[in-house]
């Protein structure tokens, strides 16, 4: 399981997103990944090599094919931290509303 530091990281690249994004709609190649991306099967590798480290993503290796999924587990820990933050701003923008109601009164 990755540290939240290398799941931010790995989510810090638009790619990384994308590819991620793309797994939602189930499994995946990484030929077929690569061929939604303009760049090279290694290109795409990398990525996957960083999204894996951070455990975002597995990749098994089936006949001569590496197969991807995604892996939801390290994405909800990053959400339960965001969580805390999303709690904060809310407060503070009821807070803010409240005071704004005030003014308008």
């Amino acid at each position: 399981m990755g540290s939240l530091d290398q799941t931010f990281h790995a989510l810090g690249d638009e790619t990384r997103r994308t590819i991620l994004a793309q797994l939602l709609n189930g499994e995946a190649s990484v030929s077929e990944l690569a061929n939604q991306h303009d760049m090279t099967l290694t290109g795409v590798s990398n990525h996957l090599r960083v999204l894996n480290e951070a455990g975002l993503v597995r990749v098994e290796k089936r006949g001569r094919t590496r197969h991807c999924r995604i892996e939801p587990m390290v994405l909800k820990e990053a959400s339960d931290w965001l969580d805390d933050y999303r709690c904060f701003w809310v407060r503070q923008l009821d807070n803010m509303a409240h005071v704004l109601k005030g003014i308008d009164e």
